[in-house]
């Protein structure tokens, strides 16, 4: 059995009134857990605090809530700040006390329920702690999701439009497919997979990529000369959104193809230091360092575990250079590799076909 953590992310439509409170209590429950971590730097211990100890207009369940979430950012603060005292002068940085400013609440399990599209949880009204029950928009997909053990609840809004993020433990049989997969990532063909045998499939559209990117970076140009900032940030989170869609509908794409193929192991590059080793032209430098292959990466790897897969990152040395055929090393001029044995085929096909053989390393490598 597999099991691992999901989010799973609910419209809400709350009435007039729900949305106030919504936002009341977003904005109280960031106040609050700020509150709390200033009075802990400033006693500079992890004071023994409960519900009663905090002065707030929340229901105690939210309290107690914002205290342990003030407990494990003050943690986190005093191990950075302890960790630049042990460094030399010169190397040390100003280690500033975490504020939050984006307004959220969080619910544990306990406190809020989901039943026949109406998710139910407490406010502070009148004076005291109140259920509400809000209307949820949940399709088939997100139904199928929400079967497993359900974990906390985080609501969120953002341009007038309320979003519920709730935690749970999907589980998941393990496959009996044998065979293996390599996939490799990449900025003019997103993913290129091949499983065992030579079955190869091409992801996703570059050109389109760029276009898009190309398009939103004019765009914020032109902001930018008019002084609209807003209107900029507004831009770049359309774009990261799209970015995101992409990243996901790729992912799933590549998980059916391995579905379809008999595959129970995924092979992927481990992606540390992918932007100073990536070869690239001028006009895509800019294409390369916004992408997150990362991101892609991720998405393959919960998705595939999901499905019962086993993912394991490789070394990516010379997966792009080697000849599968006889192992000679060779530069692919374009997309074309072409080796003196005979062997001729695309080159990003040529790297994932490697990547299936390539060493296993540590799958833990840093963000790209």
């Amino acid at each position: 059995m597999i099991t691992m953590q999901i989010t799973v992310k609910i419209k809400l439509q709350p009435t007039k009134k729900q949305a106030d409170l919504i936002s009341a209590t977003k904005n109280e429950y960031i106040r609050l857990v700020n509150q709390i971590v200033s009075e802990y730097v400033e006693a500079d211990e992890n004071l023994k605090y409960s519900s009663k100890d905090v002065k707030a207009f929340l229901p105690s369940a939210l309290k107690n809530q914002a205290i342990q979430d003030a407990r494990s950012i003050f943690v986190k603060y005093k191990k950075q700040r302890i960790a630049n005292d042990r460094l030399e002068p010169e190397n040390q940085r100003e280690i500033k006390v975490p504020i939050l400013k984006k307004p959220v609440s969080i619910w544990n399990n306990q406190n809020y329920s989901l039943q026949s599209n109406i998710l139910s949880f407490p406010v502070w009204l009148d004076g005291k702690s109140k259920r509400i029950a809000v209307n949820a928009v949940l399709t088939e997909y997100q139904l199928n999701k929400l079967t497993g053990k359900l974990g906390s609840l985080r609501i969120t809004e953002k341009s007038g439009k309320y979003i519920a993020q709730i935690a749970v433990d999907a589980v998941e049989e393990h496959t009996d497919a044998d065979k293996t997969m390599g996939v490799d990532v990449g900025l003019k063909i997103p993913a290129v997979a091949v499983v065992e045998g030579g079955k190869t499939k091409f992801f996703g559209n570059g050109r389109q990529n760029k276009f898009i990117k190309r398009k939103h970076r004019s765009t914020r140009r032109k902001l930018g000369q008019l002084k609209k900032l807003s209107a900029i940030r507004k831009r770049h989170d359309k774009e990261q959104r799209w970015m995101k869609d992409q990243d996901h509908k790729v992912s799933r794409q590549i998980i059916n193809f391995a579905k379809e193929h008999n595959v129970g192991t995924i092979h992927l590059e481990k992606l540390s230091g992918i932007r100073q080793t990536a070869r690239t032209s001028r006009k895509n430098e800019k294409n390369l360092h916004n992408w997150s292959f990362y991101r892609l990466a991720q998405y393959i790897e919960y998705k595939a575990t999901l499905a019962g897969m086993k993912v394991k990152f490789v070394d990516p040395k010379h997966t792009s250079q080697k000849c599968p055929q006889c192992c000679a090393l060779n530069k692919a001029k374009d997309r074309n590799y072409q080796c003196g044995c005979g062997f001729i085929a695309h080159r990003d096909r040529v790297g994932a076909i490697n990547i299936i053989s390539a060493t296993v390393a540590d799958g833990h490598s840093l963000p790209a």
